[in-house]
Formats: structure tokens, sequence, C-alpha cells
């Protein structure tokens, strides 16, 4: 497995397993501690580990959380998703820039998202099965979502909208989330 840093996000990275393929199929490992320690992150951190099934089309996102925000490893574990990171951190050199990735089942590849940044993604298979791993338990109090289709953010999701929830469909545009952040 290695490490491969995101320009377009600082402090993120993607982690890409060696498979070993035979007649059977194959193997690879999808988290390795001691890869995840050499760029600086404590695989011990993670504390919940949480699994989407989505079909094609649907799109999750984008999400955030507020406070002390949430660092993830996301990974399309079957199928594949079309994968948004949004840098919503002030202080960072990538701050308000976004970048997208194709995980898939085929690749097994993890994504590591730090705390402070928008994520969402879209099925683009029959079913698509993504497992999320997060540093800190889950509260619903502290959910932020932020429209996919934000002109600011003119992310360009590859498939027309089948199906999202309420509250996605209903979540405010950046500027909007932006300004209550500021104040809260």
């Amino acid at each position: 497995m290695k490490a491969i840093e995101v320009p377009e996000i600082d402090g993120a990275y993607l982690f890409e397993p060696t498979p070993y393929t035979d007649e059977r199929g194959f193997f690879c490992r999808t988290f390795d501690a001691d890869v995840v320690r050499s760029v600086g992150i404590d695989p011990a951190a993670f504390v919940q580990d949480s699994l989407s099934r989505s079909v094609r089309g649907v799109l999750r996102g984008l999400h955030l959380r507020s406070g002390a925000g949430e660092a993830k490893l996301v990974r399309c574990s079957s199928g594949a998703v079309f994968d948004v990171v949004v840098d919503l951190r002030p202080g960072s050199p990538t701050y308000l820039r976004w970048a997208s990735f194709e995980l898939s089942g085929d690749t097994q590849v993890t994504l590591y998202i730090p705390a402070g940044c928008a994520h969402g993604f879209q099925a683009l298979t029959g079913t698509a099965d993504t497992s999320y791993r997060i540093d800190r338990p889950h509260d619903p109090a502290e959910d932020v979502t932020i429209a996919f289709d934000d002109p600011e953010l003119a992310i360009p999701w590859p498939l027309p909208v089948t199906s999202m929830s309420q509250r996605d469909r209903g979540a405010p545009r950046l500027a909007e989330v932006l300004k209550q952040r500021q104040r809260g």
C-alpha cells in the first residue's frame, strides 16, 4: 500500500493498495496503520466505521461537521462513485478548492479527508457500497450540508441526480454556510 498526496486539498491523501490477483479474484489490504502513520495521521484516532449503499445516480452530500470537524477515510468497496472533497478550512492553502476522484471496488483506493472539509459522492454503478471510518463519534446536531449544485463550486456531477435526501435537496449554498460558520 502506498500513500499519494492530493495536491488540490492540503492534508488529503489517497491510499492505494497493492492487490494480489489470481484465478480466484484478488486480495488486498485496505488499511495499514504503518502507512497511515507515515503521513502523520494517527491510525488510532478512528472510532467509528459506517457503510452506505446507493444506487446509480444517488447523490449524498456535500456534508461536513461543525465544531472540531471530522476526519474520515472513505472507500468504495463495491461498485463505483464520483467522490468530491471541498476544503473549507479558512487557514488552509487550498481553502475553497475542491477535488474529485473515482473510487471503485475494482481499485479499493481509500481517500483520507481532513477535518474541516466537505464531502459528497454520486453512485456511478447499479449499486455502490461506500465505507467511512471517522475520527470521532457522529453527532447529528453537528451535521452541516451544502448545496451540491452551488454555482460557486460548479462541481460537474457526472450523472443526473436520481435521488437524494430531503436535507441534501434543501441545503443552503456555500456562501450561507460560510456566513453561519463565521457567526457561530
